[in-house]
């Protein structure tokens, strides 16, 4: 049962605070191409969070998961924010955010550390996850997560914790999430216009991960694919830890944009046919049944309709392509029985009619749509699946998915990329 879970008939599930989560109130924010979202939380005993306030706003200034207009992406987090910090009467100075932008990528590095017959310290490891976030560094990307899959002693491998062993060199198996640096500066800009740090970022599929899957799934092997609004990324998780994370630049977004420009209609009417007639599977009365709209340049009042088979022909290629494409970045990495055989489907998209058999169908996989657990004081349209990552970022605050080998946002650790560009423009502007 993960941090967000409670039992059926509603009590509080019987389990201790996580040791891995906020000691106080924490603000979370998902800054999507669709919607800015904040919620305000904090852990309570029985380790489960409670939402203190909560905001969001339509997304603007964002594009495929990244900052191309810094006032539009302010106004909208900072409206955000502040319905959050007024439900909450708590002023935010950082939160946990989500990353997407930045063409985020998986990746696995071995690092080999001389240790010459000592025992292995604390900070050997933090040396070793330093060492790969400098690879990356010098391919102009930051490394957002560095996650230790496992330790080698000399010609001993399968080494979970080698801290006080003694060894002549040390072995690190690290899983990378990167991300270009110049996208990630941009989204750190617009935040610190807004006065607020980012403390900690994380992988959006993995934070969709954390809502969507259960604890077994988590730990047989699973794969969470989540259709955003302007991306659609999807993480692998085995044995509790994120094994690979994968990005395509296509989303709900670009099923509106292909019916806008396919009937010659705004991006309001459709998204409205998308999310109130849309659907992957079609009927005999598909040519019959016909759907009222207005064209661009006529009189508002004048209402064109064009049969919903037209309609459901411009969707099922773009989500079918989309699909296509995760089929192929999970054949790309190559996992074989880690990845296991179930996947869930999450994320606002994933909501359309038929979305789940079309994903099943391509992925040769049984699918199911994974829902995020419900959290103490918000409503419940936060349940639905497009809020799948906002929810992450709080079981993520609940130390839920952090890994046993933390050494990435220990006290000690290196600090988000976020957070040291936010102080080194304030010690310099």
């Amino acid at each position: 049962m993960n941090a967000l879970s409670r039992p059926p008939d509603g009590t509080a599930a019987p389990r201790a605070r996580n040791p891995r989560a906020r000691p106080a109130a924490f603000g979370v924010l998902d800054v999507g191409t669709t919607k800015v979202v904040c919620i305000i939380a904090r852990i309570e005993p029985d380790g489960l969070p409670r939402a203190l306030g909560y905001g969001w706003q339509r997304s603007q200034g964002v594009k495929g998961g990244n900052v191309i207009d810094l006032a539009q992406a302010e106004r909208a987090v900072r409206a955000a924010v502040a319905q959050a910090e007024e439900m909450a009467d708590i002023k935010l100075s950082g939160v946990i955010a989500n990353l997407s932008c930045g063409q985020p990528e998986s990746r696995q590095h071995h690092v080999q550390w001389t240790i010459n017959g000592r025992a292995v310290t604390e900070a050997d490891l933090r040396a070793v996850v330093a060492e790969g976030r400098r690879r990356m560094a010098e391919e102009g990307r930051e490394a957002v997560h560095a996650l230790p899959l496992g330790f080698t002693l000399d010609a001993t491998p399968g080494v979970t914790d080698p801290r006080g062993m003694i060894c002549d060199t040390l072995g690190a198996r690290l899983h990378i999430v990167d991300a270009a640096s110049a996208s990630l500066r941009n989204l750190g800009t617009g935040l610190m216009r807004c006065d607020l740090e980012v403390e900690e970022a994380v992988s959006a599929p993995y934070a969709a991960a954390l809502a969507a899957l259960s604890e077994d799934e988590r730990e047989l092997g699973a794969t969470v694919i989540d259709m955003g609004g302007g991306t659609t990324s999807l993480a692998v998780l085995h044995e509790g830890m994120l094994l690979h994370t994968a990005q395509v630049p296509v989303g709900g977004w670009q099923v509106t944009n292909d019916l806008a420009r396919g009937l010659n209609t705004s991006y309001d009417q459709a998204e409205r046919l998308k999310t109130m007639h849309g659907s992957m599977f079609g009927t005999i009365d598909d040519e019959r049944e016909m759907l009222s709209l207005s064209r661009i340049g006529e009189d508002g009042d004048i209402l064109s309709r064009v049969p919903r088979a037209q309609m459901l022909s411009i969707i099922r290629p773009r989500v079918e392509e989309t699909l296509e494409f995760v089929r192929d970045r999970l054949k790309e990495a190559d996992l074989g029985p880690q990845a296991g055989q179930a996947v869930v489907l999450t994320g606002g998209a994933s909501g359309l009619v038929g979305a789940r058999e079309t994903a099943s169908r391509i992925l040769g996989r049984p699918v199911r749509l994974g829902r995020p657990q419900a959290v103490r004081g918000l409503p419940d349209v936060f349940h639905a699946p497009g809020f799948a990552t906002t929810l992450g970022l709080v079981a993520w605050g609940a130390g839920e998915g952090r890994p046993v080998l933390d050494f990435d946002h220990g006290p000690q650790g290196s600090r988000s990329v976020f957070a040291r560009f936010v102080n080194w423009l304030r010690d310099r502007v």
